[in-house]
């Protein structure tokens, strides 16, 4: 169908070799898209759950991202190798991730930030780097969920809590990012905790 690949407003767009990488034959529309992506991601929502794991591993990284997507995505957990509208070059992923997770480490062992800004800023980082063709928002708050669980704090609630079209709160989002690209963290860790 023709909306297979409409990206909604804000999304980074799959180019053909991503798109290659579709599994599931029976997709033909981005609702159906939606829901198994979805569908992938609450497995693996249970399957960390239910383990006590280090998030500020690359392997977590790469680990946590195949199992959000294995089931959908040839290419899940496997690092983009080519450049996007959004992310480093792709050449400088790996580098960016290491820096990403040492800063977050020292943070953690430091107390630089309060646990809440920790996860929001490691999140924005993740989303920053854009490692991987898609999926990069939802990875990035998931495992900074898992972050939150290690640090004793509850996972955020990423806008849930107020009601409305999902299309305006992914705005909200966007903009929070936005907002912390241009080192304003405040807007981000209203909209984790709203």
């Amino acid at each position: 169908m023709s909306d297979l690949w409409h990206e909604p407003t804000g999304a980074t767009p799959l180019d053909p070799d991503a798109r290659q990488g579709l599994l599931p034959a029976w997709i033909t529309t981005r609702a159906e898209l939606n829901a198994a992506e979805q569908a992938n991601i609450a497995r693996a929502d249970a399957w960390v759950r239910a383990r006590k794991l280090d998030p500020l591993s690359e392997l977590f990284v790469r680990r946590l991202h195949r199992r959000m997507f294995a089931e959908v995505w040839s290419w899940a957990g496997t690092f983009r190798r080519t450049n996007t509208n959004l992310g480093v070059d792709w050449l400088e992923i790996p580098a960016a991730l290491r820096q990403c997770l040492t800063d977050t480490q020292f943070w953690e062992r430091h107390k630089t930030y309060a646990p809440d800004e920790i996860g929001v800023r490691f999140h924005h980082r993740l989303v920053a780097i854009h490692a991987f063709f898609n999926g990069n928002g939802r990875h990035a708050r998931l495992i900074a969920d898992v972050l939150m669980r290690r640090l004793g704090g509850t996972p955020f609630s990423w806008g849930s809590r107020q009601p409305g079209d999902p299309g305006a709160m992914r705005a909200r989002y966007i903009a929070a990012l936005q907002a912390a690209d241009d080192h304003d963290i405040a807007p981000l860790l209203a909209f984790a905790r709203s």
